[in-house]
């Protein structure tokens, strides 16, 4: 995985000599110029002179590479060391490092050939180069990707999925197609939330419901994931399904495989990822696409204040012109159903506060997206910092929890309290769980399912927060803590 440098000119020496610096592998090819090419092996730049210069003379000296540096000594070698890089290596990032003497013409036609183009002799070209490339080397990789995928790729948000997921997967569903691959954005579970449905259906969305009948092997010839990253874990599909794609800004629990993998956790959201690449690739999302992104940004970042970076703004700037302002109005106001009320009520009714965190079940559940619209009030409650709102199904317990101001990783915090029964994880101001029901309640404990259900979550969140109750554990949380089903 070579970083390659074609020529070395007296302007190009300079920004050479920086990048060798850099622990990246650094390859530098000259052109019959065996004395230079040894003058940089002393000073310990690995350097090669070849007599001819051909694509395939080059691919046999450098092996495999992800980004190519032109820096030849006479501007007019400039276009054809472009025309040789581009033949050679079709899938590398290509930037050409522009001195005064290349004349006007020369410089447009190495701008068609190229990626990038920098002034040589410009002292912030080291970084430009390395931001640069980097940023190019995963777009090629992505479109090489996505290029292969020999049927229809299933591009697919995690279960019951929020606005950013929904927008990163037709997002990125639109980039395949503008690469000339089938693609359908796809999910488990339902969509209840009111303000996400109002996103599907005002801007039109065409998302795929997959169930467990589903034929993913006749169906769909890859699998990208977005906004989480590892198969079977927040989705339907079996564990063990090849994945093509991963674009996820969740610090992940374990290794991630997969063909592509971008995993951002310094970004706010994966809409924030998906508008990248668009600008990267000099593509103008339509309008419905902006509007998606940016409200998945909005949402996920609580309109700009929760985990939010320079890059999460820069996004949202970019997004704004082409956003649909009235649709994007309609979509943050829809009607609230009467089921999210109830849930929000029971929430605020069987609250338990212990210093400045809330607890609170809610009982049976129909819409689990109203636990964190539940999770979200909650917190606007003075004096509390930290919450954790759940309910249940005949099948899962879900838990949706939020913080601010605090020290607390609740990603972390929820990972360590139900990971080993059930899968959790999130932000550090954000994070949610989901715990099979037969983890917490056996068989005969049915009719009491309710009470055993909202002991063990409350007593276990509390006991991984280090708070010490008001009063000694229950029985039933006593009992289950000596089962083998947490591994202690």
């Amino acid at each position: 995985m070579h970083r390659l440098v074609l020529g070395c000119g007296s302007t190009g020496l300079p920004l050479v000599e920086r990048l060798a610096r850099r622990p990246e592998p650094l390859l530098v090819v000259l052109e019959d110029d065996e004395r230079r090419a040894r003058s940089l092996r002393e000073e310990g730049i690995d350097a090669r002179s070849l007599e001819r210069t051909d694509p395939d003379g080059l691919r046999t000296v450098a092996g495999t590479v992800d980004s190519v540096v032109l820096a030849p000594d006479e501007a007019d070698r400039l276009l054809p060391l472009a025309r040789l890089a581009s033949e050679a290596y079709p899938d590398a990032f290509l930037l050409a490092c522009i001195d005064s003497g290349a004349t006007a013409a020369d410089r447009a036609a190495v701008s068609d050939l190229v990626d990038r183009t920098v002034d040589a002799a410009d002292e912030t070209s080291e970084y430009v180069v390395e931001r640069a490339a980097k940023k190019g080397v995963r777009m090629r990789k992505l479109k090489r990707i996505l290029r292969d995928i020999d049927g229809t790729l299933a591009v697919v948000a995690h279960d019951n999925p929020d606005p950013d997921a929904i927008a990163s997967a037709v997002g990125l569903t639109r980039l395949a197609e503008a690469t000339g691959t089938d693609a359908t954005p796809c999910y488990y579970g339902n969509i209840n939330h009111q303000e996400n449905r109002a996103l599907v259906n005002l801007l039109e969305y065409d998302l795929r419901n997959l169930t467990p009948e589903t034929d993913l092997v006749e169906e769909f010839a890859g699998f990208a994931l977005v906004d989480h990253s590892r198969p079977g874990i927040n989705d339907g599909l079996p564990e063990s399904t090849p994945v093509d794609i991963v674009i996820d800004h969740h610090p992940p629990r374990a290794p991630v495989e997969a063909r592509f993998v971008d995993l951002r956790s310094s970004m706010g959201s994966t809409s924030t990822l998906i508008e990248g690449y668009f600008h990267q690739l000099g593509i103008e999302p339509p309008a419905d696409i902006a509007t998606g992104l940016l409200y998945g940004i909005q949402t996920d970042t609580d309109d700009f204040s929760r985990e939010v970076v320079d890059h999460d703004f820069e996004a949202a700037a970019r997004l704004v012109d082409r956003a649909d302002s009235s649709a994007l109005q309609r979509i943050e106001s829809p009607s609230v159903t009467a089921d999210t009320l109830e849930t929000v009520a029971a929430a605020i009714a069987n609250r338990r506060v212990e210093e400045d965190v809330l607890t609170t079940g809610v009982g049976p559940i129909s819409d689990r997206d109203a636990l964190a619209q539940a999770a979200d009030k909650l917190l606007e409650m003075d004096g509390i910092s930290t919450t954790l709102v759940f309910g249940y199904t005949e099948e899962t317990v879900y838990a949706s929890a939020r913080s601010r101001g605090t020290d607390l990783d609740l990603g972390e915090a929820l990972r360590d309290a139900f990971g080993q029964i059930g899968s959790a994880g999130g932000h550090a101001e954000m994070a949610g769980a989901q715990i099979p029901v037969g983890m917490l309640v056996e068989e005969d404990d049915e009719a009491d399912r309710g009470e055993v259900i909202e002991e063990v979550i409350t007593e276990r969140f509390f006991e991984t927060l280090g708070i010490e109750l008001n009063r000694p554990a229950t029985a039933v949380y006593a009992d289950f803590l000596g089962t083998d089903d947490l591994g202690e």
